[in-house]
């Protein structure tokens, strides 16, 4: 019988058995082995497809003088007349001031209230106080901007508006105020009645996130002395670090793209040179008076500009908080 002999000091390697090398699992092979979560998915990827990459054939309209009579055959093309003139609209750079100060000044309010909601509510400890707190805050979400812009202006409204005779009331003004006739009142009013309407729908995101940030470290907080505010500076906000850097840098790709439902239901002739924003410059000048090709023009501008923001803030993100999205 044979036995195995080392020099002092080494080992038999061959002695050791080696692990068994794993098999790298190919894609179908997973697709077969969570086949029924695939299949649950695909309604949505189709849904996807259709309504967000399907359309994206409609941006060969941009540079054509699209006729609707005409096949996509016999249509002119015509390059990038349509951005040309577009660039050389006096008008494109106005709408887009208002679009660019609007979605600013929303993108602060709008970030900044939810989070310092979502924290409020989270120190409440009446536990049928702050569900009752929580409920009405997000009802209005579901009320139509309609219903909203009716209910705005009324408060407004300079003939027994609450806004006014709360002001006259206080002698903080000698006469009512025509809020809703004055430009200059009109970026303020959209941003408020945003945030009323959307604080208690956007905090429900944080709260979930607070949610998951372990117990014991307030406890442990508390044990060091730690106050509310302490605890809160120290352990909520970093916390929930990674869903605000996420949630920032969606909100910033949609910067450009703020829609236009708001500002069409609170706009009036009066203050169209602050209300009009991209979207409806585009449904104005596009839609409205049959120049597709222009307004396909204006709404690939957003969608491209939309982009390159996202990926620059992705991009910023990434190198200062370690947080992306991508």
């Amino acid at each position: 019988m044979e036995t195995l002999s080392a020099k002092p000091g080494t080992r038999n390697e061959s002695a050791i058995p080696k692990p068994p090398k794993k098999r790298k699992q190919g894609f179908w092979k997973s697709v077969v082995q969570q086949k029924y979560l695939y299949l649950m998915s695909l309604p949505f990827v189709i849904w996807l497809f259709v309504f967000n990459y399907l359309p994206i054939w409609g941006w060969t309209m941009a540079f054509q003088n699209y006729k609707p009579a005409k096949s996509f055959t016999d249509q002119k093309w015509v390059g990038f007349k349509n951005f040309v003139e577009l660039f050389q609209d006096e008008r494109f750079y106005l709408v887009l001031r208002n679009t660019l100060a609007m979605s600013l000044m929303g993108l602060v309010v709008g970030f900044i209230v939810p989070i310092a909601f979502a924290v409020f509510l989270n120190e409440l400890r009446g536990k049928y106080f702050k569900r009752t707190v929580q409920t009405v805050s997000y009802l209005p979400h579901f009320v139509s901007w309609v219903v909203v812009a009716g209910i705005i202006t009324k408060m407004l409204s300079r003939d027994g508006g609450v806004v006014n005779d709360i002001l006259l009331s206080l002698n903080i003004i000698n006469e009512p105020i025509q809020f809703m006739a004055e430009g200059k009142w009109f970026w303020g009013i959209v941003t408020v009645s945003d945030m009323w309407k959307e604080t208690g729908w956007n905090a429900i995101i944080y709260l979930a996130a607070i949610t998951g940030i372990d117990k014991e470290l307030y406890e442990a907080a508390r044990v060091d002395g730690a106050g509310r505010f302490r605890q809160i500076w120290n352990i909520t906000l970093p916390g929930i670090r990674t869903t605000i850097s996420v949630l920032l840098i969606m909100s910033i790709g949609h910067l450009i793209g703020i829609g236009f439902e708001k500002q069409f239901q609170l706009s009036n002739s009066l203050v169209t040179d602050y209300s009009e924003v991209l979207d409806l410059y585009a449904l104005n000048y596009g839609i409205n008076i049959g120049r597709f090709s222009y307004g396909t023009a204006i709404s690939m501008f957003t969608s491209v500009v939309s982009i390159i923001l996202l990926l620059l803030a992705n991009g910023i993100m990434k190198k200062t908080t370690k947080e992306s999205i991508m």
